[in-house]
């Protein structure tokens, strides 16, 4: 049977966002799989697929904003927030910047999010989960509470244990394992 997530993997492999050969990654780890999320999120079929798998994923969660560390964050972010227009509840976006900007507003996060709100965090990847961190402690530090962290790819190299472990509900809609293979995940 092919699920919604199979699908998924099928387009990342046509778009060319799913690589195979040798790579080095942000964390200067090497890997003979690499995920380029933007060839996926910035396609048009791909934006739609992936807001709708998230937009799935977040119901009942309570989420009232969604977002991430820049760059990877923002197309995921922003197709989540289009889809879910069309839904019960509409899902704004917002994005966290490595540090405050040094002029005008001088914000750390832009978009729609205000201090106790609940909140999804979205990356393309996780490896060891730096980008998800990152983003998590921004909008922590402002108040608000995470209730939901979703990835593309989860590379299972410590990062979701780690999230998992901290009490984050994490999920990955692609799942690269340790021993080469891209597995589909089959929860929605």
């Amino acid at each position: 049977m092919n699920t919604p997530a199979d699908s998924l993997i099928e387009l990342a492999k046509k778009t060319g966002a799913i690589k195979f050969g040798e790579f080095t990654l942000a964390s200067g780890a090497k890997s003979n799989r690499y995920f380029e999320g933007k060839l996926l999120t910035l396609h048009p079929e791909g934006a739609r697929r992936v807001g709708e798998a998230i937009c799935d994923i977040l119901e009942g969660s309570g989420a009232q904003a969604i977002g991430g560390l820049v760059i990877g964050a923002i197309p995921i972010a922003t197709a989540v927030a289009v889809v879910s227009y069309g839904r019960v509840k509409p899902i704004p976006a917002f994005l966290v910047r490595e540090a405050p900007k040094e002029h005008g507003t001088k914000k750390q996060i832009e978009g729609h999010l205000e201090p106790g709100m609940r909140v999804a965090i979205v990356d393309d990847v996780v490896t060891r989960g730096g980008s998800v961190f990152k983003a998590i402690e921004a909008v922590e530090s402002i108040g608000c509470k995470v209730v939901k962290v979703v990835a593309i790819v989860d590379r299972h190299e410590g990062g979701s244990d780690k999230l998992i472990a901290d009490g984050y509900d994490f999920v990955a809609l692609i799942h690269f394992n340790t021993d080469g293979t891209v597995q589909a995940n089959t929860l929605f």
